[in-house]
């Protein structure tokens, strides 16, 4: 019987990194171009870098990053603290912001809080335990706990998505008050006084507070005879099954209301089909309005009105200011205010 051949394992010399020096071997230059070619490109000829380069895709050289953070005391990482993963408006942000960072020699790390500020504050303390360059935050309220340490860590910080008289570094938003206060005048202007503003409102959703609050002031100064009509389900899901909810819940308790305002398009769209599902008129019945301008509000029938920012607009301009304090460059100005715009659809 012949003896089986013994399995090679994976030893230390099956696993040794590409070097420079291999690269430098293959392009016909020294370790010492190569490690030129990718930290100053214009001091070596084209000629050389491109004989260079073919050399790293040849062998797979991968840069030893952790070697050159530690040289330059610089982990070359943004770490972003998104309220939800799911959401497409936090994530076109966080793209646009990369598409920045990326060609810069930056890199995203993502975590998120679900709303919770308590989430917020295990996350900023794990990512500086990781030495970020730079933190970009969706949101503007945070626990003293969490202000404390970032203070403290002194990397340059972006606050986006709300807008704030004193941010703790630099803010790139827009104000969801004001947005709410010109959705009540545009529903006034259309011959509505039973508004009703039904939503999920979270303690660490910063943005959905400011909404309310917009909705609350639009309505005692626009509608100062009017109650104050306003339908909270804590402790839900942003999600379609909830939209629904917040449209039956709201249509049972004030049987009168004739425009419902939603402080997210996910709410707002699963309002509007379910509306048609039980017989109720859009707009003619019940007028509805949402906010974000997801793309589904554009292709519902009706199509939705809603309030749209400029995602895009808050990723670029965020990753320019991260990258201009992590430079030592001055800034124009600490904060950013990218507005925001009432479109005007068929549910109202």
């Amino acid at each position: 019987m012949a003896e089986s051949t013994p399995r090679r394992t994976r030893g230390a010399s099956s696993t040794r990194s590409v070097t420079m020096l291999d690269v430098g071997l293959a392009a016909g230059v020294s370790a010492q171009t190569v490690s030129r070619v990718l930290s100053s490109p214009d001091r070596v000829s084209l000629a050389t870098r491109k004989r260079v380069h073919r050399a790293i895709e040849e062998t797979g050289y991968v840069p030893n990053l952790a070697a050159s953070h530690l040289a330059s005391n610089r982990s070359r990482s943004i770490a972003a603290i998104v309220p939800v993963i799911s959401s497409s408006v936090f994530s076109d942000t966080l793209r646009a912001a990369a598409d920045r960072l990326s060609p810069a020699g930056y890199q995203i790390t993502v975590g998120y809080t679900d709303y919770q500020e308590e989430r917020e504050e295990d996350l900023i303390r794990g990512a500086i335990s990781r030495r970020p360059d730079g933190f970009f935050i969706v949101g503007t309220l945070h626990t003293e706990q969490t202000t404390r340490l970032l203070r403290a860590y002194g990397a340059p910080v972006v606050e986006t998505w709300d807008w704030n008289t004193d941010p703790l570094d630099t803010l790139v938003g827009f104000s969801n008050r004001d947005a709410l206060i010109d959705v009540v005048r545009h529903l006034v202007d259309k011959g509505h006084r039973k508004l009703t503003f039904a939503g999920v409102i979270r303690r660490g959703d910063s943005r959905a507070i400011r909404r309310l609050e917009g909705f609350t002031a639009g309505v005692r100064a626009l509608l100062p005879d009017e109650p104050l009509r306003i339908v909270d389900l804590p402790g839900r899901d942003v999600s379609m099954d909830t939209g629904v909810e917040l449209l039956d819940t709201a249509l049972e308790r004030h049987p009168e209301t004739t425009a419902l305002v939603f402080p997210s398009d996910v709410f707002a769209a699963a309002a509007v089909l379910a509306a048609q599902r039980r017989g109720v008129s859009v707009p003619d019945d019940l007028a509805i309005t949402g906010f974000g301008d997801f793309e589904m509000a554009r292709h519902l029938i009706p199509a939705l009105t809603t309030v749209s920012v400029d995602v895009d607009e808050i990723g670029t301009k965020a990753a320019d200011l991260l990258l201009a304090r992590i430079e030592g460059n001055p800034v124009p100005a600490p904060t950013v205010d990218v507005g925001y715009r009432i479109v005007a659809r068929g549910t109202t």
